[in-house]
């Protein structure tokens, strides 16, 4: 086989490799302590793997060479033999393993500081499959409930409050921290911090059913001034449409089937059982980030919920086109 032909394909395959150890959900591109932290003990094991079976490798390579020049067949003696046993066999792995103990201390030690008690604090909740997400204030009172989407101030400390209201889930966001499960009936507690404005890909770890793949969400981290614009904007009922056209929308809602799952502040919309739309049009994606919030996506979704997410407990809506119109222009209107 000409090896030339090859360097092409090769050259691809590298690109790609390196391409995935960055971007928005990598645990290679940490951009927050706590993913730093995690990011450095993986390099640590990596590296460690890696000098063994290095050495082992040359240590094979060096007994075949030696065996072929001498062509004659010469046994380790038991002097030999003992300490080789108690070289590879005791010293080194207990070596390995202090050196990975003291990391992995290490590492728990970043992870469980307590934070400040005036520190931001975020409860989510998973659900089969989307997020649902409360901010507290300090008497642990909700004041501002969205979903699928979390916003947090760059460079600071935030701390979760991790639940499940039905099965196992785990919530993950490579970029800023490892995996911490939500186990119904318990509250875990993790934390966040970015170093940097940005978006950052979340995904639920552990598998919890049909569409565990797309349960995923993000994370907005923005500049402090501008996370408390948005969080005062979040805290704000849905106004009232002045539109006619906009009004139209939410009397359709209203009027429909929706009310009996999702809720809109500051109207009769109070169901609890699927993600609060009050802001929704300011949400860049639908469906727990499966599709991006457009009208296309958000009329297929409402119309055939089974056609983006099959499996998810959202029930399809028949509506007339022009009602369909007004309903995707006031819900995109709540923002």
């Amino acid at each position: 086989m000409d090896l030339r032909r090859l360097r092409p394909v090769s050259l691809v395959l590298s690109v790609a490799l390196l391409s995935a150890c960055a971007g928005h959900q990598s645990a290679l591109d940490p951009q927050g302590p706590v993913a730093e932290r995690i990011t450095l003990f993986f390099w640590i094991m990596v590296s460690v793997a890696g000098v063994i079976l290095a050495l082992v490798l040359v240590l094979l390579v060096a007994g075949q060479f030696r065996g072929w020049r001498q062509r004659q067949h010469r046994p380790l003696t038991y002097i030999q033999s003992r300490n080789l046993v108690i070289a590879a066999g005791l010293v080194m792995p207990v070596v390995v393993l202090l050196a990975f103990s003291l990391s992995s201390a290490a590492t728990d030690r970043v992870l469980g500081k307590p934070l400040p008690e005036d520190a931001l604090t975020i409860e989510v909740i998973g659900h089969q499959w989307w997020w649902e997400v409360h901010y507290l204030d300090n008497r642990q009172n909700r004041i501002v409930t969205t979903a699928n989407e979390i916003h947090i101030p760059v460079g600071q400390p935030v701390r979760l409050l991790l639940k499940s209201a039905d099965v196992i889930h785990s919530f993950w966001v490579p970029n800023l921290n490892g995996k911490t499960d939500l186990i119904p009936g318990k509250t875990n507690t993790s934390w966040v911090q970015a170093d940097r404005s940005g978006t950052f890909r979340g995904q639920c770890g552990e598998f919890c059913g049909l569409q565990h793949a797309r349960m995923a969400f993000l994370v907005e981290a923005q500049p402090a001034a501008e996370f408390q614009a948005w969080l005062d904007r979040q805290k704000q009922p849905a106004a009232t449409p002045a539109d006619p056209a906009l009004a139209r929308g939410q009397e359709v809602f209203l009027s429909s089937q929706c009310i009996m799952c999702h809720s809109v502040r500051g109207t009769r919309a109070q169901g609890r059982v699927a993600p609060d739309l009050t802001h929704f049009g300011s949400r860049q994606t639908l469906a727990a980030a499966s599709v991006p919030n457009s009208r296309g996506h958000l009329a297929g979704w409402i119309l055939n919920p089974q056609s983006i997410k099959p499996g998810n407990f959202m029930p399809p809506t028949q509506l007339a086109p022009d009602d369909l119109s007004a309903l995707l222009d006031y819900l995109h209107s709540l923002r």
